[in-house]
């Protein structure tokens, strides 16, 4: 009798990708576990069947005793980790609050390590499959971005290594890959935008979680699964134009040419 397939999500706060994930792998017949922040509701999760465990991924001590609860339920193996628990920072980069950054980075990247570091052996044990979750932003220079996305760069460059390392013990990991100040004043308006936006072509949560969790299902998944708005895209630039592309592009998205106009005024106004 073939033995039950376990799969681990963490961050699946209600409405988030984690949920969607670890509803498709519950849909796939998978005995799924999603970890939600310990003051976070879990009611949406256990009404469909999915066991919760409360995790804050920069807690040592919580990674542990998650640890010991999933080793109750799966008996000491784990066939999915799915690391999605993250947090975004908006601002530009010469205002950037260094205690909100590190607080970003003690998610999104060591949050993974801890993780990775605690269930190893268990995954190794179910032949198992890590995925993490990425960002364009982890390749291209997302304008009030800088901090969020120096996060998803250290963490897909970790998880490249990572999986060098893991190939060994014939694991596979997957990185997935999809987040004013004074001098900055010209372009309030639309920096406030940017930080309320709903971007008009991001792709339905429920589609990206699908496909990553099909992904991660198959015999010999892509080590680097890029799906997603403008993934296709990203990728293509990225690996055949030249490296400064991007500036023409965010500079028109991000209308940069009005803050350059209203920083030469300044310095005219400030001879004057």
């Amino acid at each position: 009798m073939a033995r039950p397939k376990f799969a681990l999500v963490t961050g699946c706060g209600q409405g988030g990708i984690g949920e969607a994930l670890v509803m498709e792998y519950k849909r796939l017949s998978f005995h799924a576990i999603a970890t939600v922040l310990p003051h976070e509701s879990s009611h949406h999760l256990s009404q469909a069947g999915i066991t919760c465990l409360p995790l804050d991924v920069t807690v040592e001590e919580s990674v542990s005793e998650l640890k010991f609860k999933v080793q109750e339920i799966t008996g000491g193996y784990l066939h999915i980790l799915v690391n999605c628990a993250g947090i975004a920072y908006t601002m530009t980069a010469i205002d950037t609050d260094v205690s909100s950054v590190q607080r970003m980075f003690d998610v999104n990247v060591f949050g993974p390590m801890r993780m990775v570091h605690h269930f190893h052996d268990m995954l190794i044990e179910g032949s198992g499959t890590i995925v993490n979750i990425g960002s364009i932003g982890g390749t291209i220079p997302f304008v009030y971005g800088s901090s969020y996305n120096a996060s998803k760069a250290a963490l897909q460059h970790w998880s490249n290594t990572l999986r060098v390392e893991m190939a060994p013990f014939s694991r596979t990991l997957i990185e997935d890959f999809q987040k004013v100040g004074s001098y900055y004043s010209a372009l309030a308006k639309q920096f406030e935008q940017h930080v309320l936006r709903k971007p008009r072509n991001a792709t339905d949560r429920l589609e990206l979680a699908e496909n990553v969790v099909k992904e991660s299902l198959k015999n010999r998944p892509s080590d680097w699964f890029w799906y997603g708005s403008f993934s296709t895209l990203t990728r293509f630039l990225d690996t055949f134009a030249w490296r400064t592309i991007w500036d023409s592009i965010l500079w028109r998205m991000f209308d940069l040419k009005k803050l350059q106009r209203a920083h030469a005024a300044r310095i005219r106004e400030e001879r004057t």
